[in-house]
Protein backbone atom coordinates (compact mmCIF):
# COMPACT_ATOMS: atom_id res chain seq x y z
CA UNK A 1 0.00 0.00 0.00
CA UNK A 2 3.07 2.42 0.97
CA UNK A 3 4.77 1.63 -2.49
CA UNK A 4 1.30 2.02 -4.26
CA UNK A 5 1.20 6.01 -2.26
CA UNK A 6 4.33 6.40 -3.79
CA UNK A 7 4.29 5.33 -6.92
CA UNK A 8 1.31 7.44 -8.07
CA UNK A 9 2.86 10.12 -6.14
CA UNK A 10 6.27 10.13 -8.39
CA UNK A 11 4.25 9.93 -11.48
CA UNK A 12 2.08 12.90 -10.90
CA UNK A 13 5.73 14.66 -10.22
CA UNK A 14 6.67 13.06 -13.58
CA UNK A 15 3.34 15.06 -14.89
CA UNK A 16 3.15 11.57 -16.84
CA UNK A 17 0.47 11.82 -18.77
CA UNK A 18 -2.18 9.10 -18.02
CA UNK A 19 -2.48 11.63 -14.57
CA UNK A 20 -4.28 14.58 -15.67
CA UNK A 21 -3.01 18.09 -14.32
CA UNK A 22 -3.13 17.52 -10.10
CA UNK A 23 -1.44 18.92 -7.70
CA UNK A 24 1.37 16.41 -6.36
CA UNK A 25 0.16 16.80 -2.69
CA UNK A 26 -3.29 16.70 -3.05
CA UNK A 27 -3.48 12.97 -1.56
CA UNK A 28 -7.57 14.13 -1.63
CA UNK A 29 -7.73 12.75 -4.52
CA UNK A 30 -5.94 8.96 -3.51
CA UNK A 31 -8.30 6.00 -3.02
CA UNK A 32 -7.04 3.13 -1.96
CA UNK A 33 -8.69 -0.33 -1.49
CA UNK A 34 -6.78 -3.30 0.64
CA UNK A 35 -8.37 -6.70 0.74
CA UNK A 36 -6.70 -8.39 3.47
CA UNK A 37 -6.09 -12.55 3.20
CA UNK A 38 -7.88 -13.11 6.59
CA UNK A 39 -6.60 -13.68 10.22
CA UNK A 40 -6.87 -16.10 12.62
CA UNK A 41 -9.24 -14.55 15.52
CA UNK A 42 -6.85 -13.24 17.99
CA UNK A 43 -6.48 -15.41 21.16
CA UNK A 44 -3.36 -13.97 22.93
CA UNK A 45 -2.13 -16.99 23.56
CA UNK A 46 1.19 -15.88 25.12
CA UNK A 47 2.26 -12.74 26.70
CA UNK A 48 5.26 -10.86 27.81
CA UNK A 49 6.09 -12.84 31.05
CA UNK A 50 5.37 -16.27 29.27
CA UNK A 51 8.29 -15.39 26.31
CA UNK A 52 10.45 -13.86 28.16
CA UNK A 53 11.11 -17.58 29.75
CA UNK A 54 12.21 -18.80 25.78
CA UNK A 55 14.61 -19.84 24.83
CA UNK A 56 15.55 -20.04 20.91
CA UNK A 57 13.29 -23.19 20.43
CA UNK A 58 10.47 -21.36 22.38
CA UNK A 59 10.33 -18.86 19.92
CA UNK A 60 9.98 -21.15 17.16
CA UNK A 61 7.41 -24.14 18.38
CA UNK A 62 5.26 -23.11 21.41
CA UNK A 63 1.79 -25.39 21.76
CA UNK A 64 1.82 -25.89 18.30
CA UNK A 65 2.00 -22.47 16.88
CA UNK A 66 5.30 -20.60 15.90
CA UNK A 67 5.52 -17.34 17.85
CA UNK A 68 7.82 -15.37 16.22
CA UNK A 69 6.39 -15.99 12.77
CA UNK A 70 3.18 -14.86 14.27
CA UNK A 71 4.59 -12.03 15.71
CA UNK A 72 6.16 -11.07 12.40
CA UNK A 73 3.31 -11.49 10.31
CA UNK A 74 0.44 -9.96 12.57
CA UNK A 75 2.65 -6.88 13.05
CA UNK A 76 3.59 -5.99 9.87
CA UNK A 77 -0.36 -5.79 8.53
CA UNK A 78 -1.04 -4.26 11.58
CA UNK A 79 1.64 -1.60 11.06
CA UNK A 80 0.58 -1.23 7.54
CA UNK A 81 -2.78 -0.70 8.34
CA UNK A 82 -2.21 1.66 10.66
CA UNK A 83 0.19 3.93 9.13
CA UNK A 84 -2.07 3.97 5.66
CA UNK A 85 -4.94 5.00 8.10
CA UNK A 86 -2.80 7.69 9.90
CA UNK A 87 -2.14 9.10 6.22
CA UNK A 88 -5.47 9.13 5.06
CA UNK A 89 -6.85 10.61 8.60
CA UNK A 90 -4.20 13.37 8.51
CA UNK A 91 -5.12 14.11 5.29
CA UNK A 92 -8.74 14.69 6.27
CA UNK A 93 -9.29 11.86 3.48
CA UNK A 94 -10.09 9.07 5.49
CA UNK A 95 -13.10 8.19 2.79
CA UNK A 96 -10.91 7.42 0.69
CA UNK A 97 -9.08 4.54 2.47
CA UNK A 98 -11.23 0.95 2.59
CA UNK A 99 -9.56 -1.83 4.88
CA UNK A 100 -11.41 -4.65 4.06
CA UNK A 101 -10.05 -7.96 6.53
CA UNK A 102 -11.49 -11.18 8.34
CA UNK A 103 -9.52 -11.22 11.55
CA UNK A 104 -11.67 -13.86 13.59
CA UNK A 105 -10.47 -16.92 11.30
CA UNK A 106 -10.00 -20.09 12.54
CA UNK A 107 -9.05 -23.91 11.84
CA UNK A 108 -8.57 -24.69 8.46
CA UNK A 109 -10.03 -21.57 7.46
CA UNK A 110 -6.89 -19.70 9.18
CA UNK A 111 -4.62 -21.57 7.50
CA UNK A 112 -3.28 -20.50 3.95
CA UNK A 113 -2.46 -24.03 2.70
CA UNK A 114 -5.69 -25.65 3.03
CA UNK A 115 -7.27 -25.83 -0.61
CA UNK A 116 -9.68 -28.50 0.19
CA UNK A 117 -13.14 -27.64 -1.67
CA UNK A 118 -14.47 -27.74 1.58
CA UNK A 119 -12.11 -25.59 2.89
CA UNK A 120 -12.76 -23.15 -0.33
CA UNK A 121 -16.27 -23.20 -0.15
CA UNK A 122 -16.41 -22.23 3.70
CA UNK A 123 -13.73 -19.32 2.72
CA UNK A 124 -15.97 -18.16 -0.14
CA UNK A 125 -18.96 -18.12 2.57
CA UNK A 126 -16.67 -16.03 4.81
CA UNK A 127 -16.03 -13.64 2.10
CA UNK A 128 -19.65 -13.26 1.15
CA UNK A 129 -20.68 -12.60 4.98
CA UNK A 130 -17.51 -10.02 4.74
CA UNK A 131 -19.51 -7.80 2.29
CA UNK A 132 -22.40 -7.62 5.04
CA UNK A 133 -20.21 -6.55 8.07
CA UNK A 134 -20.15 -2.82 8.26
CA UNK A 135 -17.30 -1.06 6.63
CA UNK A 136 -14.14 -0.28 9.55
CA UNK A 137 -11.29 1.63 10.23
CA UNK A 138 -8.96 1.95 12.50
CA UNK A 139 -9.56 4.06 15.88
CA UNK A 140 -5.91 5.76 16.71
CA UNK A 141 -6.19 5.66 19.78
CA UNK A 142 -6.73 2.25 20.35
CA UNK A 143 -5.32 0.77 17.45
CA UNK A 144 -8.50 -1.63 16.84
CA UNK A 145 -10.50 -1.50 13.99
CA UNK A 146 -14.14 -0.02 14.42
CA UNK A 147 -17.06 0.27 12.04
CA UNK A 148 -17.18 3.65 10.89
CA UNK A 149 -20.23 4.63 12.15
CA UNK A 150 -21.57 6.17 8.55
CA UNK A 151 -23.66 2.81 8.53
CA UNK A 152 -22.06 1.32 5.05
CA UNK A 153 -21.24 -2.38 4.61
CA UNK A 154 -18.18 -3.09 3.02
CA UNK A 155 -20.92 -3.95 -0.19
CA UNK A 156 -21.57 -0.53 -0.07
CA UNK A 157 -18.56 1.04 0.40
CA UNK A 158 -17.26 -1.23 -2.73
CA UNK A 159 -19.42 0.54 -4.44
CA UNK A 160 -19.19 4.07 -3.73
CA UNK A 161 -15.57 3.24 -4.66
CA UNK A 162 -16.81 1.72 -7.99
CA UNK A 163 -18.58 4.58 -8.86
CA UNK A 164 -15.66 7.02 -7.68
CA UNK A 165 -12.84 5.31 -10.28
CA UNK A 166 -15.94 5.21 -13.07
CA UNK A 167 -16.34 8.97 -12.68
CA UNK A 168 -12.49 9.17 -12.77
CA UNK A 169 -12.04 7.37 -15.75
CA UNK A 170 -14.97 9.30 -17.53
CA UNK A 171 -13.25 12.57 -16.50
CA UNK A 172 -9.76 11.10 -17.61
CA UNK A 173 -11.37 10.03 -20.70
CA UNK A 174 -12.99 13.28 -22.01
CA UNK A 175 -9.38 15.39 -21.65
CA UNK A 176 -7.89 13.37 -24.19
CA UNK A 177 -6.80 14.17 -27.15
CA UNK A 178 -7.08 12.29 -30.25
CA UNK A 179 -4.10 10.90 -31.21
CA UNK A 180 -2.50 11.54 -34.45
CA UNK A 181 -2.89 8.47 -37.09
CA UNK A 182 0.33 8.03 -39.52
CA UNK A 183 -0.72 5.44 -42.14
CA UNK A 184 -3.56 3.66 -40.17
CA UNK A 185 -1.15 3.17 -37.08
CA UNK A 186 -1.62 5.31 -33.81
Amino acid sequence: MLVAISEVTKQVFREDPKFFPVNPVDYGRFLMISIGTGAPKQSKPYNAKMASKWGLLGWLLHNGSNPIIDVFTQASGDMVDRHVSVFFQAVHSQQNYLRIQEDTLSGDEALVDVATKENMLKLEEIGENLLAKPASRVNLKTGLSEPMGNGQTNAQALKRFAKLLSEEKKQRESLKTPSKSYNGFT
